[in-house]
């Protein structure tokens, strides 16, 4: 039997951050953490789309989330024969010591390839989910993976390299002056080209647990998400719609229902 998830309401579940209305990066309630060097305020904002500053492209994809491992293998087995490449990624996020990033809707991340063969910064801002697709405004850009290894163990280092844009916007939209590394999660990212979609299946290593989605993104993602369905029901492969971020499940610590 198919289970599928049409719920259009925002997920909600305790977390380690700010209670932040409407945001699919962030979970709703607070609860504070132990440790004193994050000690977050309870602030609630409304996320809102604007695609008019050309710094800020929005990154549209579809994401929906399989329910289990034999989803993930079901799937990952039926498009073998489309099947690109592989990612290994370790996902590591950073805020300023008084919220100013998670406050505005935004997340500061590095992210490193197969064994540090890569290292992109990303700074995304403004989520907004709904049914399955996901839009945010997105910036990228690639750092020595040795620095960004640096950073990682000293994060007030990665504010002092200028050359990047990213590094900027921080400083000076947010007016972040110290960085407090907030932890991460792994990835194993498989991708494959099928039917003129780039789709790229993810198996998300958390410490508490494992997820596991599809994502795809494109310029017409209701076309998109109906071609992904359609795979997915005509082979029994049970789903729902994402309605969180990864790295609103990783400052949960709790695994989507």
């Amino acid at each position: 039997m198919i289970k599928v998830c049409t719920k259009h309401s925002l997920f909600t579940h305790h977390s380690i951050m700010p209670s932040l209305s409407q945001s699919p990066l962030f979970p709703i309630h607070f609860k504070p953490l132990k440790s004193p060097l994050l000690k977050f305020k309870t602030l609630n904002f409304t996320t809102t789309i604007n695609n008019k500053n050309p710094s800020n492209p929005i990154e549209v994809e579809v994401k929906l989330r399989l329910k289990n491992s034999h989803s993930h293998k079901t799937l990952t087995t039926l498009l073998s024969q489309f099947h690109t490449q592989t990612h290994h990624q370790e996902n590591i996020f950073f805020d300023g010591p008084n919220q100013e990033l998670t406050s505005n809707l935004s997340v500061f991340r590095l992210r490193f390839y197969n064994q540090d063969s890569t290292c992109i910064v990303s700074l995304k801002s403004k989520p907004q989910i709904i049914s399955g697709i996901f839009r945010v405004f997105e910036e990228e850009e690639p750092i020595d993976c040795f620095i960004g290894r640096s950073c990682v163990d000293d994060p007030g280092k990665l504010l002092l390299i200028d050359t990047l844009r990213i590094v900027k916007r921080v400083k000076e939209e947010f007016g972040v002056e110290g960085l407090v590394c907030l932890g991460g999660f792994k990835n194993v990212r498989r991708v494959y080209e099928w039917k003129g979609l780039k789709l790229e299946v993810d198996e998300t290593m958390y410490d508490f647990g494992t997820c596991y989605e599809v994502e795809c993104e494109s310029f017409e993602p209701e076309k998109a998400k109906v071609l992904i369905e359609e795979l997915l029901r005509s082979n029994g492969i049970e789903y729902c719609y994402s309605e969180v971020s990864k790295f609103a499940t990783f400052v949960s610590r709790q695994l989507p229902n």
